[in-house]
């Protein structure tokens, strides 16, 4: 049974972390730990607290920094912390964007931490439409990549197309990303070795399918 404590785990290296979310190192750092940009210093957006740069990144950190990701561009560190905090204090956890309640449960909850703290449309979880609270574009691509158990985030799909079975559990493979239990990364070496995708398929008991999702997710990592 998933409990608190896995969203405590301490998972990956920031570096590791970093590149597994596919976004830079000082950008994750910036979102962790904080920092001083033009001569003002910010607080994490994460974190409670900043931790130090060499302090492991836990899954809930990690999962929190997926949703970050999904803007894909400089976000409002004073805005984004103060409405994070409002979660935090209404449902008594430190990491509530790893938490399943703001995006199915409590939208209009969401909604309205999003106005007390004046967060810009562009950067809402929660938009009203019709009288009716949905979620946002980049809040929804969230919310699908996530696999949830009761309200705790168990795994996230790092591969952006919505259909691809990879999958990153901190249970499995030491949160390596992974096709049904395989390493996509362990599928990656088999073929760098010379096997063809019919015989890693054959090896893993894989079917060619879930090996080309594990190389499509590798490929990019590996041309970077």
């Amino acid at each position: 049974m998933t409990t608190i404590s896995v969203l405590n785990r301490e998972m990956f290296s920031e570096a590791e972390a970093a590149r597994l979310l596919r976004v830079s190192q000082s950008t994750l750092n910036y979102w962790l730990e904080g920092g001083e940009r033009r001569g003002k210093t910010y607080r994490p957006v994460i974190r409670v607290e900043p931790r130090g740069e060499r302090a492991p990144v836990t899954w809930a950190e990690f999962v929190e920094a997926g949703l970050l990701r999904a803007y894909r561009r400089h976000v409002p560190m004073a805005e984004l912390r103060a409405f994070i905090e409002r979660l935090r204090n209404e449902y008594g956890i430190p990491y509530p964007l790893a938490d399943r309640r703001p995006f199915v449960a409590d939208k209009r909850l969401v909604h309205e931490a999003q106005e007390a703290v004046k967060l810009g449309a562009e950067f809402c979880l929660v938009a009203e439409v019709r009288n009716q609270f949905v979620l946002t574009p980049p809040s929804d691509d969230f919310f699908h990549r996530v696999t949830w158990e009761g309200n705790d985030a168990v795994a996230w799909r790092p591969h952006d197309v919505p259909e691809s079975p990879v999958r990153i559990d901190p249970d499995l493979r030491f949160g390596k990303p992974t096709v049904r239990g395989i390493s996509t990364e362990t599928i990656w070496e088999h073929l760098s070795g010379g096997e063809s995708e019919d015989e890693i398929a054959e090896a893993f008991g894989l079917s060619l399918a879930d090996v080309g999702w594990a190389l499509s997710y590798e490929l990019p990592l590996r041309s970077a």
